[in-house]
């Protein structure tokens, strides 16, 4: 028996991933077609279990109520609800799901311009930092005064238990809104609360020409996902196909995490096997920067084998490090890539990468100087391209085309990010 399949018998359920279907409390075609005279009522039945949070379709009709049409930004899990609703709701043509959230501003600028009028740019608060400058050089008032609304889920709020990359971005996130002097308001669950809200954003927008913000917090929205897309040419889930990537590794190998599950799965397969984990990096936070962490290892353990493993939403928010990455060149840089097409840890949107037809991860590394790029989609695959990795000189890239989806008792680790820190550090100069 492999050490894959003996964790897999180890890991209850494991090859279960979350199915996800569409939640709603009431009647789609109602909402888009009788939304304009709809309240929430406590004397309706229907509506009784949804009156104490926001359907994000009553939430989206009255943005478009507000002469609001577009749409962009970066998931979130706090509006995951909210972008799965506009996901299904929305055409290509309103809604684009960008690589980063500066780029959304940018989009929703070229937005205005060309139309005169305002679009939504929906975000983790974690990604105001990519945010400031075009907000700051470019949406600015003293700049070029642009409307935009900002939909802002506030992870890491102070006073609510969070995970430890959130709590510093929640705890100044009101006093960067203040800092760059955009006036925020904080959503309501109430609808009309909610439309006031939006009516004093539109006043803005009229009188002041410039960003205004909302502030999502924990619950909010009330519960609408989208069907799980099912890639039945890809048999492996990213959590399975990690094992086999793990398996194949040595014990002096060092791995570098991506942000999201893929380091919680790595995290309780070292538990599973009883390893420990001085071996990982885990990037809970800084979406997209792992790599350019790998790099930094390598670059200064030449003589040590570096793997980053990376999700494909997170290669393509900083997808510039590719090029760093390629020039620096340092031979012993090992990319691996877990391409499900999907934000996956914020409710399944999907990203570029899911069009396999037409968009190459592969061939954009070798153009910014890998030397080579693989493919693998099976366990036997996997193996043979892994061990390959060991021999040839990188930097090499190999994407793993994987499901969908993730097992449901998916759990977070148990040892603090100073400790991951001060064990991993231990272990690359041993």
């Amino acid at each position: 028996m492999s050490i894959v399949s003996h964790s897999l018998r180890r890991l209850v359920s494991l090859s279960a991933p979350i199915v996800q279907s569409a939640n709603v409390h009431f009647d789609d075609y109602y909402l888009q077609n009788q939304h304009r005279s709809f309240s929430l009522s406590s004397s309706s039945p229907r509506l009784s279990s949804a009156s104490k949070q926001l359907h994000p379709g009553v939430f989206y009709n009255a943005v478009r109520d507000s002469n609001i049409n577009f749409f962009c930004g970066v998931p979130d899990s706090l509006l995951k609800d909210f972008c799965a609703y506009v996901t299904k709701n929305s055409t290509s043509q309103e809604h684009i799901i960008t690589a980063n959230e500066g780029a959304a501003v940018a989009l929703a600028a070229g937005y205005h311009l060309a139309s005169d009028r305002t679009a939504m740019v929906y975000l983790q608060n974690s990604g105001l930092g990519n945010m400031v400058n075009p907000l700051m050089s470019l949406a600015n008032p003293s700049v070029y005064s642009l409307p935009i609304l900002l939909l802002i889920g506030w992870r890491g709020e102070p006073g609510i238990k969070d995970e430890p990359q959130h709590v510093a971005q929640g705890r100044i996130t009101e006093s960067m809104l203040e800092c760059m002097e955009i006036p925020y308001e904080i959503l309501s669950k109430s609808e009309t609360e909610m439309r006031s809200t939006l009516k004093r954003a539109e006043e803005h927008f009229e009188e002041k020409k410039s960003p205004y913000a909302i502030l999502v917090k924990s619950k909010t929205f009330s519960s609408y996902s989208l069907p799980l897309i099912d890639n039945p040419q890809f048999p492996l889930t990213r959590e399975e196909a990690l094992f086999k990537v793990v398996e194949c590794l040595k014990e002096e190998d060092a791995i570098v995490g991506t942000t999201g599950m893929l380091s919680r799965e790595l995290f309780e397969y070292r538990v599973s096997m009883q390893m420990g984990h001085a071996r990982d990096f885990l990037t809970v936070g800084s979406m997209g920067h792992a790599s350019s962490i790998a790099l930094g290892i390598a670059l200064q353990k030449p003589k040590r084998q570096i793997f980053c493993l990376d999700g494909d939403g997170a290669v393509l928010m900083h997808m510039g490090s590719l090029a760093t990455i390629g020039q620096q060149g340092p031979e012993n840089f090992k990319h691996i890539v877990f391409n499900n097409g999907a934000h996956d840890s914020v409710g399944g949107q999907p990203t570029d990468a899911a069009n396999h037809e037409e968009f190459d991860l592969g061939q954009i590394a070798k153009g910014c100087g890998y030397r080579e790029a693989l493919v693998a989609y099976t366990t036997e695959d996997i193996e043979e391209k892994v061990k390959y990795l060991h021999k040839a000189k990188g930097p090499i890239f190999l994407e793993l085309k994987v499901k969908l989806g993730s097992r449901s008792n998916l759990g977070r680790p148990t040892r603090t990010t100073h400790e991951n820190k001060e064990d991993f550090m231990e272990f690359l100069n041993r």
